[in-house]
């Protein structure tokens, strides 16, 4: 339990904190400080679980499936810190960020950390509600932190459309507490998801099937799920690169825990009626169509960073889709995608910041040459992108194989679909990458203070899970599997 509150309140004790403290390089060092002790907290939770079993006690509920989350959540966020810290540095000394929004930007991305651990360690609907509206907030404030007329747009625009979204999502939540009136003798515990899973199969099961379409369109907001996607490109284009990094490889993850964790009550609730599938055959559809488009909107940008939002779009409804066939395979296969993708995009975020910085612009037209000027940037963005497009051997192919094998096995005439979508989303890629790497440098271009280790290590990472996952993480994700199947104990 001390871990736990370790991993989940030490970012609380930072917003604040982080508030008040002035000063560029302290504060920056704190935040890395703060960042690496809730990791610590986060790993610990993450091997008592694994050696122990479930974790419930006052109101949090840890267990296979959100613990691995929990520990990839506070390993991003450490990262990220890293990178952060010199990042914004230059930001600031290149004049585009005054120095006094610097306690803004550290208190924020230390409030936006605990949202996401509280959101996925919370046994409480209401609370894991009140937590992603609380990420909202923070990345509202976060996006429109450059104060330029267009990053102003972008916030107001991510407030209102996910602000909606997640008004449905509370009124969805609504549903599902008025489900369980009928089938608890204690009310009170209405809103606890171990006690609702338990007696799932006595939810009203027209309440619930009602409940998880308000609940799908008010997460998939989160999600980024076409057609609910249009804040995300906006607030990756106009908010600080460190943000990018953390919205598309933690939050939306965040965001899609809680949908599946919703679909499991469904599935209970609807198991042995007319359509038992409803909750699945939705999380297809929306995934699907969110993949394809997704795919297609990729080749028309000119925006560096808002391409790469739109590739987080395509695989969020990549795992989406995996989700909704549900079944061992494609369970397994969404849980390592929802891994690899965010160890790859917040890297690949990282390395795009460093090359808009040398090419003074996110404009895609004016970004080239960056292996001339800059090998080590121009160099991870190439493999960044190689690894996204799910070459071999890295992490991303291995759950996309996975995901294509269970398609193959349970929908087979969508198989040609996934592929066609896969081929889009590759040549929309590697159009625009080549140039950007290897095409001529302008005169002028000169190279930048850049921190590739994060980028370094995380791609390490989703290239050794490419050649063997670890026995420990097959562990969990094993574990998680059986239990959002429907196999699994609590």
């Amino acid at each position: 339990m001390n871990a736990l509150l370790v991993a989940v309140f030490t970012p609380a004790v930072g917003l604040l904190l982080l508030g008040l403290v002035p000063g560029l390089t302290l504060a920056g060092w704190l935040n890395v400080g703060l960042s690496s002790l809730s990791l610590a907290g986060a790993v610990t939770l993450a091997w008592q679980v694994l050696a122990d079993g479930p974790l419930n006690a006052n109101g949090f509920h840890v267990d296979a499936f959100n613990v691995y989350l929990v520990a990839l959540t506070a390993f991003v966020g450490f990262t990220t810190s890293v990178f952060s810290r010199p990042y914004m540095r230059h930001v600031c000394d290149s004049r585009h960020l005054p120095r006094r929004h610097m306690r803004l930007y550290h208190a924020m991305f230390q409030g936006f950390m605990f949202t996401m651990m509280l959101a996925l360690t919370t046994d409480n609907l209401g609370i894991l509600w009140v937590s992603v509206e609380g990420a909202t907030l923070a990345t509202v404030l976060l996006v429109s932190l450059y104060r330029t007329p267009e990053a102003v747009e972008a916030a107001w625009k991510y407030f209102i459309l996910c602000g909606v979204g997640l008004a449905q999502a509370l009124f969805g939540t609504i549903l599902v507490y008025f489900a369980a009136q009928l089938a608890l003798t204690d009310p009170t515990r209405g809103l606890s998801w171990t006690v609702l899973y338990a007696i799932s199969d006595k939810l009203d099961p027209t309440v619930m099937s009602i409940a998880f379409v308000f609940l799908l369109v008010g997460y998939g907001t989160k999600v980024g799920l076409v057609p609910l996607h249009s804040w995300l490109p906006d607030a990756h284009s106009e908010g600080p690169t460190p943000m990018s990094a953390v919205l598309s490889g933690l939050l939306l993850n965040v965001a899609l825990y809680a949908l599946v964790r919703l679909k499991m009550l469904t599935d209970g609730a609807l198991l042995g009626t007319a359509a038992p599938h409803t909750a699945g055959h939705l999380l297809m559809a929306f995934g699907l169509v969110s993949f394809l488009v997704a795919g297609l909107f990729l080749h028309r940008q000119r925006d560096v960073k808002r391409m790469f939002s739109y590739s987080s779009i395509e695989h969020m409804g990549l795992m989406t889709f995996a989700f909704g066939i549900g079944g061992p395979l494609a369970t397994f296969g969404a849980l390592l995608h929802m891994l690899v993708h965010s160890l790859t995009k917040s890297a690949i975020f990282v390395t795009v910041g460093h090359a808009a910085h040398i090419a003074g612009t996110q404009t895609i037209d004016h970004i080239r040459g960056l292996i001339r000027t800059q090998p080590a940037v121009g160099w991870g963005l190439t493999v960044g992108v190689l690894a996204i497009a799910g070459f071999p051997p890295f992490g991303v192919f291995t759950s996309e194989f996975l995901l294509l094998t269970a398609t193959m096995e349970s929908w087979p005439w969508l198989t040609v679909t996934l592929l066609a979508g896969l081929v889009i989303a590759f040549a929309g890629l590697f159009r625009h990458l080549h140039p950007m790497v290897f095409g001529v440098a302008p005169e002028g271009q000169q190279p930048v203070p850049a921190n590739m280790a994060p980028v370094t290590v995380h791609l390490l990472l989703v290239l050794w899970l490419g050649l063997a996952i670890p026995g420990f993480l097959a562990g969990w994700l094993d574990q998680a599997t059986h239990l959002i199947t429907g196999s699994g104990l609590l």
